[in-house]
Parts: C-alpha cells; structure tokens; sequence
C-alpha cells in the first residue's frame, strides 16, 4: 500500500517531525551548575598480597617459587587478583593444567588488552601482555564445572620466559 501525501496532510510533516524533535529533545539532559559525578575509579587492597591472591584462586604457591608477588585491585564493580612467581617450566604446566584452560598455552603477540591492565607495573613487574613470546591462555572455572573455583568468574594464564630454566607465572582472576 502506498502512502500518498495528500493537499490537506502536507501541513502536518512539519508538525510531527517537530513533534518527534521536541519529544527526543526532552530526553537529553541539559547543562548542570552541579559538578559531574565522577566514575569511581580502582584502588588497591591494603595489606592483600599473594596470599590472598592465590587462595582466591585456589592455587598453591608452588615449593620453591621465587620474586613471589601479588595484590588485589578493588574496582567499581569486582575485584582483580594478581598472581606472579618464578618456576621450573613443569610446575607452569602443572598449575595451568589444574586451572582447565579453555585452550593450550599458546604464543601471542604483545597486546594491550587484559584482565590485569598494567597492575603488574603495580608489583615492579613488566605487564605480561609487552612481553614477547609470552604464552597465553584463559580459563573460565564456572564454563568447565571447576567446583573449587566456583566463584571465579575467569583466569588470565601468562608464563613468560626468564633467564635459565625457569620462567615467570602471571595468574589475573576476578
């Protein structure tokens, strides 16, 4: 069926199109003398290290493990763990596998994109995400039925080279 624009309902295109401006006019907020609420923005946990981290996770710190650090960032919305030691290559292997990654380590390039952001700046530490060669993978604890992570909603999984047979463990949950 075609709408044909009549002598007597030409008039009216104006007004409903003013209509409609004014209507969604009305939906826009206008300008405030008020100051803007700002986004809350992340802090850090005091007192909340490794620890902490690793039991949120439920992760044993491996025997053995060296440059040992972690945090938790509290955010508007959830908290961030952090994670990190050095290890032999098979106990690496071991931890990710009893986090049942969604895929095998694999190497990716430098990305600017993760859970951590730059929190392990935070700990002294080169973001994982700028390092090259670094292999990555991610779990999601509740998608594989890993009742002792229930509460986890999803694990960033880092190792990364270091000098000798050892290599650096990034762990980041929220």
């Amino acid at each position: 069926m075609k709408l044909r624009l009549t002598a007597r309902a030409l008039p009216l295109v104006p007004a409903a199109a003013l209509a409609v401006a004014l209507a969604l006019g009305g939906c826009t907020s206008a300008p405030s003398e008020r100051t803007p609420r700002t986004t809350p923005s992340s802090s850090w946990e005091k007192g909340a290290g490794a620890p902490e981290a690793a039991a949120f996770m439920k992760v044993r710190i491996p025997e053995g493990a060296t440059e040992v650090e972690g945090a938790v960032r509290v955010q508007p919305q959830e908290k961030v763990y952090l994670l990190s030691f050095v290890t032999s290559e098979r106990t690496a292997k071991t931890i990710t596998e009893d986090l049942h990654p969604d895929h095998p380590l694999a190497v990716e390039g430098p990305s600017s994109s993760s859970l951590s952001g730059d929190g392990y700046r935070h700990l002294g530490l080169t973001p994982p995400q700028e390092l090259k060669s670094v292999r990555t993978t991610s779990a999601c604890p509740p998608c594989t039925g890993d009742s002792r992570r229930r509460h986890v909603q999803g694990i960033e999984i880092h190792v990364g080279e270091v000098p000798g047979d050892r290599v650096r463990v990034y762990l980041t949950a929220y």
